[in-house]
């Protein structure tokens, strides 16, 4: 993948500064890192996953709404926020790396440079019964 833009640099630097689980992405929707809370979540480290295509972290977690239905990557709120480059806000399940089923809720944001040039988005999410680590 490219060499990010500096708003996604200093994005990705802010991430791993917060006790929230953070997940970034380019402009295209691949994953470009998520955060040490966010593993925490997820069940796995961003090291040993890696950077993703948005075709696969959007149906790696298997999203499904609350009758267990599967969420197709185009109603997630960060592939939205791709898509629009508007914020986006959702809940729904997912399941860990570790097997998991956690409901979460998310917002996700675009992240616009001075220029007013598209760099990526973020996605905010956390479990409903709030029960991580920080």
């Amino acid at each position: 993948m490219a060499t990010p833009e500096i708003e996604i640099i200093l994005a990705r630097q802010l991430a791993d500064c917060l006790s929230v689980p953070v997940f970034l992405v380019d402009p295209a929707g691949n994953l470009l890192f998520y955060n040490e809370a966010a593993e925490q979540i997820l069940g796995k480290r961003f090291e040993d996953t890696g950077e993703m295509a948005v075709g696969e972290w959007s149906t790696i977690f298997i999203p499904m709404d609350k009758d267990g239905n599967r969420i197709p990557p185009e109603e997630l709120p960060l592939v939205r926020t791709i898509a629009t480059r508007k914020p986006a806000l959702g809940s729904f399940i997912i399941n860990s790396l570790e097997g998991k089923a956690i409901e979460i809720t998310v917002t996700s944001y675009p992240i616009i440079g001075r220029s007013k040039r598209f760099s990526g988005a973020a996605a905010i999410f956390w479990p409903k019964d709030n029960k991580y680590e920080i």
